[in-house]
This record gives structure tokens, sequence and C-alpha cells, in this order.
């Protein structure tokens, strides 16, 4: 990616800001122009911010994706809908609480993406290459925190008045401040406990690894790479926020697309208690032909349109925000 050569500090930049050069290069800030204090306090508030507008999402998604056919729900509309008539709000955020603990994982998902970027520039300025190696790495390390986590939170989201979802339901009322009480979780973990024991919470580790991995890894050279096209598309006097925000969405269906087929394996795997990926790759193309691998595509690009715009800007906005005082005149918007 042009400019990428030039990222390291030095004496700020005293062109004009309005120069076409200036428009045209996208400055990515790196690691070491980081003050690291303010991006963990605005990182955690950003992604918490993030969580609670998509959650509702993921959950409908990873419903659609366990669900046999179409017995429960004809789609992401429908779902919504329906959730939201038989619990609530409330139903919306079933496995929430739980779910935040991946705040731990987000955490170390950008540590590690921006570690690893500063170590691939050592031998490599390819942008493309940084982002790949970069992304993996991160998604790798953020997977082996979040997967237990995933696994308790998608047993929660299975949990509804009437026909049983997942392999396992909780005891008691789920109406009322059951939705909210920890009660359900510890019920939850102690039947994955009876059932598998410790390797029951990295039930689907691999599926994720192998989801996810190609996900992130995708996602930023994806991302990079269409904000640098729209760059030399848009109107020069176009904040490179614009853009930014515009192949966030693009990069994440790119992604989703290439992705969805592993994603739902992983959710099987995970809340059907299944041990075999290729067994749950048979059964599914027998149960559901090619076309069961797309289920739920639709509503994880729903859902990542907008979280990823938020992503983007507030991500590249913390960025800014952390910036090093006497880095600040040196960078052009």
């Amino acid at each position: 990616m042009p400019g990428d050569s030039e990222l390291a500090v030095q004496e700020p930049d005293r062109r004009s800001p309005g120069t076409m050069e200036d428009k045209r290069n996208i400055q990515i800030i790196e690691w070491e122009h980081l003050d690291k204090k303010k991006f963990y306090v605005f990182g955690v508030a950003m992604t918490m911010m993030i969580r609670v507008s998509v959650y509702p999402f993921t959950l409908i998604r990873t419903r659609l994706q366990v669900q046999k056919g179409k017995s429960l729900y004809h789609g992401t509309f429908d779902a919504f809908v329906k959730i939201l008539r038989a619990d609530g709000v409330a139903g919306l955020y079933r496995g929430f609480l739980v779910n935040t603990f991946t705040l731990i994982s987000g955490q170390c998902y950008v540590t590690t993406y921006e570690l690893t970027r500063k170590f691939v520039a050592d031998y490599s300025q390819s942008n493309t290459v940084k982002s790949l190696v970069a992304g993996g790495s991160a998604s790798l390390v953020a997977q082996s925190i979040t997967v237990p986590i995933d696994v308790v939170s998608q047993h929660l989201m299975m949990q509804r008045k009437g026909e049983k979802m997942g392999r396992f339901q909780v005891h008691g009322n789920l109406e009322g401040q059951g939705v909210i009480a920890f009660g359900q979780t510890k019920d939850i973990i102690r039947q994955i406990l009876r059932a598998d024991g410790l390797r029951g919470f990295y039930r689907g580790y691999v599926a994720s690894l192998l989801t996810y991995i190609p996900n992130s890894a995708v996602w930023w050279p994806f991302y990079h790479f269409y904000a640098e096209q729209l760059s030399r598309l848009c109107p020069q006097e176009c904040p490179h926020i614009v853009f930014q925000a515009i192949s966030g969405p693009l990069a994440a269906a790119t992604a989703s697309i290439l992705t969805n087929p592993m994603d739902v394996i992983r959710t099987r795997v995970q809340v059907e208690g299944k041990s075999s990926i290729v067994l749950t790759f048979r059964q599914l193309m027998a149960e559901e032909g090619p076309w069961g691998l797309m289920k739920g595509l639709s509503a994880r690009i729903i859902s990542a349109t907008p979280s990823t715009i938020v992503i983007v800007v507030g991500y590249e906005s913390l960025k800014k925000l952390s910036l090093r005082p006497e880095l600040v005149d040196s960078r052009h918007w």
C-alpha cells in the first residue's frame, strides 16, 4: 500500500493538507505511534458499545444456523419478530452477560494484531502481507480465549420457550429475571461439565480456528484494498474516514461469504455436541444440500454491516485519539 514505508516517526510533514498527495495517501497509524493507556481505555468502552448494538443479530444468526431447515424461522427478519414476540427485548440478549467476557479476547486481538504488524514490518513493507499475517495471528490468540465463552453463550442463546434447540435446556423459568440472572449460566456450565468435562468448553475449537483465522486474515487485506481503491475514486476533499467506513462492510461481506460454510459447521459442532467436523459437514450436506452452508449468511452480513462501520470508524478514531501528542501535527486525515 502506498505510503506504508513512510509511517516511521519523522519530522512533521509541513505540506499543505489540501494537496492531492496528502489526500490520496491513507496514513496507517502503527503500534509505535500510540499512547497505549488511551488506546486500551477508549478501546474497551468502544468495544462494549459495539457488542450491545450487534448482539441480537449474533443470536439470530446462531439460531438460524442450528435449526433444521426452516423448522422455526424463515429468515433473519422472521426470527427477529418471533423472538421479540415470544421473549421481548430481553430474549434478544440471552447470554449477553457471559459474552461480555470476550472483551478480554478483543483487547488481546488488537494487541496481537498491532504487535504482529510491527514484527512483520522488519521483513516486509507490503501492507497486504502485514495485514494477512497479523490478522491470522490475532485471531489465533483471540479464539483460544473466546471459544469457552462462546460455547456457554451459544447454549444460552438457544434457550427459548417451547421447542428445545440445543443439547442443553436450563431448568426453571425462562421468563423475567431468569433471562438476566447468572443462574442459567451456572446451570449450562454444570451440564457441559457433566456431559463432556473440561474438553466440552473447547468443543469446536478447531472449527473456530478454521473459521475465524481465514476470516480475520482475509478481512484486513480486503479492508485496506477497498479503502485504497475508494481513495482513488472519491473526490480529493472526501475525508478518509468516509471511504474507510465503506470499506469495512465491503471487506466484511467478502470475508463472510468466503467463510460462512465453516461458520455454520462450527456453530453446529459447538451447540449440537458434534465431535467431527467432517461428519458434521456430511450430515449437513445430506440433510440440506450445499445451500445449508450459507445458512445465517444474511444475518451475518446484516449484523456485520452496521457493526463493521462502527468498528472501523471507532477503531480508526480510537487510534487517532490515542496518537502520541508529538505526532498529531504530522498526520492528515
